[in-house]
């Protein structure tokens, strides 16, 4: 090659290099605007104490469901969204219907035990005796497909611990028992279930959570007992209270279906405003506690994603519209009504991110996508490093959040979920411990710097 076209190349690569670094500059000084701005004057705190505080529970179908459909509409507005307004959708109404009773029966005893438990999500009630049965502790499937004689007319008790040694699939490991355990134990004739909340917690706190049923077995009542209950519940069954009746009572039903509304407020894009970014996570909640960490932190992150690039007076290229889902806890009804509607409109939807881990200290994200747009992203890495949130996991199918999972099948969106180092999440998650006062102010807004530098990168390059 001759001398001048090689130095022909070096200036080319110099300039694309010195081109490169000055982009990054750039990034980084506008990232750091976002997190000044969010640390030193962030809303999303002061916007989960009002919704945790004056609405409280959001279950769907609830009058909290509807208190925090307004309260969403205000504060998308109150936080520069250029317009804000309701997408119908009909939603499962179940109501827990008071609190439920767990206990040995036995006419011998001056003093049988109770135990702290709450129904299920979507289960059936006792009726209004309850049920009074033998009960049966089962570790596993694997012992209740063994012991399938023994199960017939009585109540199952599933002992599954959380499985501490797991790093990560804890939950989704422990959780079948919860979701499909009484339709399982139904298919032998039990009477009602007894599930071990999924928890790493040690505590008196049920945690409750959706099951399914399954159609093809009868439908039977369903309840959570708290770790601790759990224990002692095994203990006495091994001991003298084997052979002893139990006594459940749950008022807990199912209403005909009702009308609630996914909440979206955006900020219209100047270049692409046909290509959309959506953010959010889902504003219903269970019942027994305030949906602080699941998912109001989720909410008012994705609200902040707003809020901020709106202060700093950032034009997107791409529309950005944060979505406040409904009903993700016990039937996905908002996030499967988004992605009708968007198809239906013919939408294009370049890249959805969901936070639904709580609000502890960010981690990084999960990416579903193709190969190209990941490698992309990870050409970012470096500036969520300043951030400590630089772990980056890839998967080509799903990897983003229950809400937005149906955009990636309907349209093949990128997806982005928001992580944290969840080390608490599960102690609160769907228990009456998921307050406001577990959440940290700190924690809680850096987790919305990280996705606003995202949402950022995202629409100012593309994927």
């Amino acid at each position: 090659m001759a001398l001048g076209s090689k130095l022909y190349l070096l200036i080319v690569s110099f300039f694309i290099l010195s081109l490169a670094q000055a982009q990054t500059n750039d990034d980084s000084l506008f990232i750091k605007k976002i997190s000044d701005e969010i640390l030193q004057n962030g809303h999303a705190y002061a916007n989960l104490r009002e919704l945790c505080k004056s609405i409280g529970h959001r279950l769907s179908g609830s009058v909290g469901m509807y208190k925090a459909e307004d309260w969403g509409i205000k504060t998308l507005k109150n936080s520069g969204a250029d317009n804000a307004y309701k997408q119908p959708c009909m939603v499962p109404h179940w109501v827990r219907g008071g609190a439920a009773i767990a206990k040995f029966s036995s006419k011998k005893r001056s003093k049988n035990p109770e135990f702290s438990v709450a129904a299920l999500g979507n289960s059936l009630s006792t009726k209004s005796g309850g049920i009074i049965a033998k009960i049966i502790e089962i570790k596993n499937y694997e012992e209740l497909n063994k012991r399938k004689d023994e199960v017939r007319g009585k109540i199952v008790f599933y002992n599954y611990p959380y499985n501490k040694k797991m790093f990560g699939g804890a939950y989704g490991d422990a959780v079948r028992y919860r979701g499909g355990g009484a339709s399982a134990a139904s298919k032998y004739g039990a009477l009602a279930v007894l599930v071990r909340s999924v928890t790493a917690a040690n505590d008196d706190n049920p945690h409750t959570g959706a099951l399914r049923y399954n159609d093809s077995f009868p439908k039977i009542p369903a309840l959570a007992i708290s770790t601790k209950d759990a224990e002692a519940l095994s203990g006495f069954l091994k001991g003298n209270y084997k052979e002893d009746n139990f006594y459940l009572k749950s008022n807990a039903a199912m209403l005909p279906d009702t009308i609630a509304h996914n909440i979206i407020g955006e900020i219209i894009g100047t270049e692409f405003p046909n290509e959309i970014i959506t953010i959010g996570g889902h504003l219903d909640s269970w019942d027994l506690g305030e949906g602080a960490h699941d998912d109001g932190t989720g909410i008012v992150q994705s609200i902040e994603v707003l809020r901020v690039l709106k202060t700093l007076g950032y034009k997107p290229k791409r529309t950005i519209r944060i979505v406040l889902f409904a009903n993700e806890e016990n039937g996905l009804r908002g996030g499967t009504k988004y992605m009708e509607e968007a198809k239906a409109k013919g939408e294009t939807h370049l890249m959805a991110m969901e936070s639904d881990l709580g609000g502890e200290t960010p981690k990084g994200f999960t990416c579903g996508m193709t190969d190209e747009q990941f490698s992309k992203v990870t050409t970012w890495k470096k500036l969520f490093t300043l951030l400590e949130a630089d772990k980056f996991s890839f998967s080509k199918g799903g990897g983003g959040g229950a809400d937005i999972g149906l955009l990636q099948t309907a349209f093949k969106t990128a997806q982005f979920g928001f992580t944290t180092v969840g080390n608490r999440y599960f102690d609160y998650h769907h228990a009456s411990t998921d307050v406001f006062e577990n959440v940290h102010e700190r924690e809680l807004h850096l987790g919305a710097v990280v996705m606003a530098a995202m949402v950022y990168l995202v629409d100012k390059y593309g994927l």
